[in-house]
């Protein structure tokens, strides 16, 4: 099995994240033992962000480091965990909203696939780019 990067990197709807985790320098966390649970915007999601806003956030690394860091969490966290709590601490260090009542959400956007493991944790698929606050 391959490690969170590997995954997303040969997936063809999460180029974003992969070119925004590379600018963030972010891979070789992502790619060390963890494990890590991922909540990951796929391409469509980026698209949804204000025209520009993905090229501002790659020209300023530090916010979007702690961008990406919010849609991560220590540990793997399934879905079935998930269903247990109301929220989950990112390594940004905010809580992240879980709402499994109708459905599955992550703060303000939708899982459109849980569950997807790694060697080194699970992904969760996300319609939309979530933000702290």
């Amino acid at each position: 099995m391959a490690d969170i990067v590997d995954i997303a990197a040969n997936a063809d709807d999460f180029q974003t994240l992969v070119t925004a985790v590379q600018a963030a320098s972010l891979v070789e966390s992502l790619k060390s033992p963890g494990p890590f649970t991922v909540f990951a915007p796929h391409d469509d999601a980026f698209a949804k962000l204000p025209p520009g806003t993905v090229q501002t956030l790659v020209q300023n690394v530090p916010q979007l480091a702690r961008i990406l860091k919010f849609h991560v969490v220590s540990g793997k966290w399934m879905k079935a965990d998930l269903e247990k709590v109301d929220s989950v601490i990112s390594l940004e260090s905010s809580p992240i909203g879980i709402d499994t009542s109708e459905g599955f959400e992550v703060k303000n956007a939708t899982v459109l696939a849980a569950d997807l493991e790694a060697d080194n944790g699970v992904i969760h698929v996300l319609d939309g780019v979530i933000l702290m606050g």
